[in-house]
């Protein structure tokens, strides 16, 4: 398996306009940023994985079912019969940004057990990749959990991703989310982060010296999405900004997501091919990696959903 994804997979219960009495309307997407990322990066072209845990409901079964249509493994998706399937009201403005409201205390996401990541070492060959998200760090046992995988899957080989992700309304304050998602850095290869992460992350908002910091605390590469003006990144080959492709946007819901399932999926592909590192990527070739990225993540904003909305790899040259 090219890459394995660790984290939630939820309901985004998605605005979705307002009827004729101006009440709202909304649609159930399915969603969950590692999922998301399985799910890019499955449909551009890599074989990838899912872990996580789902209530013992009906959301809980469509949103494996739908991993499952997607072609993404759910071996190691568990079932919660205490907690359900967590949920995210998604609102969307007229620019497509959004706004998060979760029902999630607890939810099943964060019911998976040290014992249940740590299942994953016992299946050979190891995923290339292992891939996870802040929103596994906000709680136990999801916390000890996700740690203790990332930590011994690096020690026996396996590149860890990493997108710190963000959500105020699960976290008790920004300090105590800002040193939880500092934490793993040692243990990170490629990290991804928006410039509001960053700025948290670091205190400034400077991309070059925002960058620097980061890289200096362990991962190879790290990579800065910048919204409308592309994304920037920085690894031992050098520094690169990539612009973004013009698009309509109907809701940037899964965009970031589908931005990291292309780099990634194209990462995968790099060390199937015997490349040893992320260093080992001359720098023009990275910055057309992450081109692609950029290109694919505008299809997915072009379109509502996230899941829904990923793009399949002849519709991401259609963007050059």
């Amino acid at each position: 398996m090219d890459i394995m994804t660790m984290g939630e997979v939820l309901i985004d219960l998605t605005q979705k306009g307002r009827d004729e009495n101006g009440v709202a309307r909304f649609a159930a997407f399915p969603g969950g940023a590692p999922a998301n990322v399985a799910v890019a990066a499955t449909r551009l072209g890599a074989s990838a994985g899912f872990m996580g845990k789902v209530g013992a409901d009906s959301f809980g079964r469509e949103l494996k079912s739908v991993l499952e249509r997607e072609g993404v493994d759910t071996a190691f998706v568990f079932e919660c019969t205490e907690h359900p399937t967590t949920m995210a009201i998604v609102h969307v403005d007229e620019e497509g940004e959004r706004d998060f409201t979760f029902y999630r205390d607890p939810g099943a996401d964060t019911q998976i057990t040290v014992e249940e990541a740590m299942s994953l070492l016992d299946r050979e060959p190891l995923p290339r990749i292992l891939h996870f998200g802040s929103l596994s760090l906000t709680t136990s046992p999801a916390r000890e959990a996700c740690l203790s995988l990332i930590k011994a899957a690096r020690d026996r080989g396996v590149l860890i991703t990493y997108d710190p992700n963000y959500r105020a309304p699960l976290w008790k304050d920004e300090a105590s989310a800002t040193e939880m998602m500092m934490k793993p850095l040692p243990f990170v290869d490629v990290l991804k982060v928006s410039d509001g992460e960053m700025l948290m992350m670091t205190g400034t908002d400077d991309v070059y010296e925002g960058s620097r910091i980061l890289l200096e605390k362990g991962p190879q590469l790290v990579l800065v999405t910048l919204g409308g003006s592309g994304s920037f990144y920085r690894y031992a080959g050098g520094t690169d900004t990539l612009p973004s492709v013009s698009h309509d946007i109907a809701d940037t819901n899964g965009a970031g997501d589908t931005f990291f399932g292309a780099l990634l999926c194209q990462i995968a592909d790099r060390l199937n091919r015997g490349a040893g590192s992320i260093n080992e990527i001359p720098p023009a070739d990275l910055s057309a990696m992450v081109m692609y990225s950029n290109r694919a993540a505008a299809v997915t904003c072009s379109r509502s959903g996230a899941i829904p909305a990923m793009p399949t790899p002849e519709e991401v040259e259609r963007w050059k």
